[in-house]
């Protein structure tokens, strides 16, 4: 295709106005069957899509059905503060091991987080660190990072270092708990001693001295029986 010559400037006046880019004529619908967009104005026959206000949906909306982000499993454990950390409270930590300050710092060396950063064991300062025990340390060295393992921290004060931790980590104070009626019970009953019971009486002691003995007369008061009358 030639190129044309570009026509000669004119002089800019209110009837050689034009746009910097031709103008595209706007899409006319619902202007009869022999426009191409009557009837339907190119949205086809009901469904959700043919309704006003139908592409206007927030990201992640599925139609209604279950969305992917709810259909997925989701980590176990509670979203509270205290609990495991998940969702908007999850923690993480790049983890340091205690062979690597060995392989890379010298004898009686500093480890801080910027020199963690000079050495490419971790990328940035941003996520807190954590040094754990994996491996031997047979150098001294002075430790600052945000937590320690307790293998960690014995090995570092063992070879003659120091660890210092820039976040101590938190006690979680454990709630007593309510003992059980019966368990108090139970208690109250071991405390008290058992009372004693009344001694009985043995073979060998004597019957009481209202009781006569077993084959004996009773006793008179000298007062004799009358007689039977014979019989006639």
């Amino acid at each position: 295709m030639p190129v044309q010559p570009m026509p000669p400037e004119e002089e800019l006046s209110l009837s050689t106005l034009k746009p910097a880019q031709e103008r595209r004529p706007r899409k006319r619908v619902g202007r009869g069957l022999g426009s191409g967009k009557g009837r339907y104005s190119g949205r086809g026959i009901k469904g959700q899509k043919s309704r006003a206000g139908s592409h206007n949906m927030r990201p992640g909306f599925e139609g209604g059905q279950m969305p992917i982000y709810m259909r997925l499993p989701k980590q176990r454990g509670s979203t509270s503060k205290d609990a495991m950390p998940i969702g908007p409270h999850r923690t993480s930590t790049v983890p340091v091991n205690l062979r690597d300050l060995d392989r890379v710092f010298d004898e009686g060396a500093e480890v801080t987080l910027e020199s963690l950063v000079e050495k490419g064991l971790i990328k940035n300062t941003r996520t807190d660190v954590k040094i754990l025990g994996q491996g031997d340390l047979k150098k001294k060295l002075t430790v600052t990072a945000h937590a320690f393992s307790a293998t960690a921290r014995e090995k570092i004060e063992k070879a003659g270092g120091k660890a210092t931790a820039l976040r101590e980590p938190v006690v979680k104070k454990r709630k007593a708990r309510k003992a059980k009626p019966a368990e108090i019970e139970r208690e109250e009953t071991e405390e008290t001693p058992a009372e004693e019971e009344p001694e009985t009486a043995g073979a060998g002691q004597a019957p009481p001295a209202d009781e006569p003995e077993a084959g004996a007369e009773p006793e008179t008061n000298g007062e004799a029986e009358p007689a039977a009358e014979e019989n006639s």
